[in-house]
C-alpha cells in the first residue's frame, strides 16, 4: 500500500490538531518541533463552542472531561467590587451545539497529542520530533531543511509554527512580523484551596464558581477563571506595554514576569482584587500581546499555513485557539478525497495539493479575518467599519460553524 508523507511545522495546538484531522491508514505524519515541549506558564486556553463541536468529532470528549471547565458565564466587575455585566453562557449547548470549555494549555495539549499519536486510533500514528528548528522551506518541491542538516521531503507541508512562523516567509516571499498592540499579559496559576481562604475575594467573587470574570480598573484589567477540574484558578493581568517592566521598548515578547513589578503595577487596586495576584504560585509568564494583519495569501505549492501562522489573533474574543481546530478540521475534510499519484512515484500531485489547499484558504480566510478584526474591535481598536455586525450577531457568527463540508455545500447553494 502507498504511503504519503505529511509534514508538520510545529507540535502546538495547531499542528497536532491538523495531525488528529489528517490521520490516515496510508499517511506518514511527521510534526517538527523546534522546543522541547516544555511545560508552559501559567496558560489557560479557551475552546468556543464553534471548536468543542469539531474536537468531539476526534473522539477525545472522555479524555477532556476530568480537565476541563464549562464556562457558564462572563461577569464584569469594577474596583468597587460592584458588578456591571453579567452575560450568561449557560445556553451554548442548545443554541450551539456545544459549551465554551476552559483548559490548562498543558492538559488539551497532552490529550492532542496523545490522541496524534496514539496506536488506539485509526490510522498511522503521528510521530513527533523535538529540538528541530526549520531553516528552510522548499514550497513546491516540499522539502523542509533542518538546522542540524538534515532534511525531510513530504507532499504536503503545513506551517503550524505560530506567530514567529518561518515558514509564513517562504509562502509570501518576504517576511510579514507581528504587530504590537500596546498590551501585555502577566500570566499566572493561583491554588484555588488557597485563593478560598482569602475572605476579601470570595465576597465578591466565588473562584469555585465556572465562569469568566474580568476585573476593570484605569488601564488595567484582571481576567480571571477556574481550570484543571477547579483545582487551579488561573489570572491574566493585562497592562498597557508602558506600565510593563520594558516600558514599552522591549523586544522580548515572551518571557518571565517580576513578581513585584507586577504588583506595584496593580499597587492602586483595592487588596480583594490583588488576591490573586499575591497568591500566584510559581513562575510567572509575561506575554507582549501582538496579531497579524490579514495576509493575502496562507498557501504556496505544496506548503499552507495554518493558526497563528496565518492568522494571530487578540485574545479578546477567545477565538485563537478554536480557529486553529477550525483550520485543522477544513485541511482533514478536504483532503479525505485525494487519492494516491502512482505514476508520479507515489506522490500526491503537486496540482493536486495546491487546488485543496487553495479551497482550504478559501473556506477558512474571510472567516478567520473577521474574527481578527473583530477581537481587535473588542481590545479597543477601531476596526468597527470592518465587521458590520453587534456583539449578538457576532456570537452567533462565531459559534454556529460546522465546519469545512457544511461550508462547501453553503457555496454550491449560493
Amino acid at each position: 500500500m502507498t504511503t504519503y508523507n505529511i509534514i508538520i511545522i510545529g507540535a502546538g495546538i495547531a499542528g497536532l490538531a491538523a495531525a488528529i484531522s489528517l490521520r490516515h491508514p496510508t499517511r506518514r505524519i511527521l510534526l517538527l518541533e523546534q522546543s522541547p515541549l516544555s511545560t508552559e506558564i501559567g496558560a489557560t486556553i479557551s475552546l468556543q463552542p464553534n471548536a468543542s463541536k469539531l474536537v468531539a468529532r476526534w473522539g477525545v470528549s472522555d479524555l477532556l472531561a476530568p480537565l476541563a471547565m464549562t464556562d457558564t458565564a462572563f461577569s464584569v466587575y469594577d474596583l468597587s467590587g460592584s458588578l456591571k455585566t453579567h452575560v450568561s453562557l449557560s445556553s451554548s449547548m442548545g443554541t450551539y451545539g456545544a459549551e465554551r470549555m476552559i483548559y490548562h494549555r498543558q492538559d488539551l495539549h497532552a490529550v492532542l497529542r496523545e490522541r496524534a499519536t496514539s496506536v488506539e486510533y485509526e490510522g498511522l500514528p503521528a510521530e513527533v520530533w523535538v529540538g528541530k528548528r526549520v531553516v528552510g522551506v522548499d514550497c513546491e518541491e516540499g522539502v523542509v531543511e533542518i538546522s542540524d542538516g538534515e532534511t525531510v521531503r513530504g507532499d504536503l507541508i503545513i506551517g503550524a509554527d505560530g506567530i514567529k512562523s518561518v515558514t509564513r516567509g517562504y509562502v509570501l516571499g518576504k517576511e510579514v512580523a507581528a504587530r504590537l498592540t500596546g498590551w501585555s499579559a502577566y500570566r499566572m496559576m493561583v491554588e484555588m484551596e488557597d485563593l478560598v481562604q482569602d475572605e476579601a475575594f470570595v465576597k465578591v467573587v466565588d473562584p469555585r464558581v465556572s465562569r469568566t470574570v474580568m476585573v476593570v480598573g484605569d488601564r488595567r484589567r484582571m481576567v480571571m477563571g477556574p481550570a484543571r477540574g477547579g483545582k487551579v484558578y488561573s489570572v491574566v493581568a493585562l497592562v498597557p506595554d508602558e506600565m510593563g517592566e520594558g516600558g514599552g521598548k522591549g523586544t522580548s515578547w515572551v518571557t518571565k514576569g517580576d513578581r513585584g513589578k507586577m504588583l506595584d503595577t496593580f499597587g492602586d487596586f483595592p487588596d480583594w482584587a490583588r488576591a490573586p495576584l499575591r497568591l500566584a504560585q510559581g513562575e510567572i509568564g509575561l506575554w507582549q500581546l501582538r496579531d497579524l494583519d490579514p495576509l493575502e495569501t496562507w498557501c504556496k505549492g505544496r506548503v499552507i499555513l495554518i493558526g497563528d501562522s496565518a492568522h494571530a489573533m487578540l485574545p479578546t474574543q477567545g477565538q485563537g485557539g478554536s480557529q486553529a481546530i477550525e483550520d485543522a478540521e477544513a485541511l482533514g475534510a478536504l483532503f479525505r478525497e485525494l487519492g494516491g499519484d502512482e505514476e508520479g512515484g507515489g506522490r500526491w500531485k503537486r496540482e493536486d495539493v495546491e487546488r485543496i489547499n487553495q479551497e482550504v484558504f478559501e473556506c477558512r480566510y474571510e472567516r478567520a479575518t473577521t474574527i481578527q478584526a473583530y477581537s481587535r474591535l473588542a481590545g479597543g481598536e477601531d476596526e468597527r467599519a470592518k465587521v458590520a455586525m453587534n456583539p449578538a450577531e457576532f456570537m452567533d457568527y462565531n459559534c454556529l460553524y460546522e465546519g469545512a463540508i457544511d461550508w462547501r455545500r453553503r457555496q454550491v447553494v449560493v
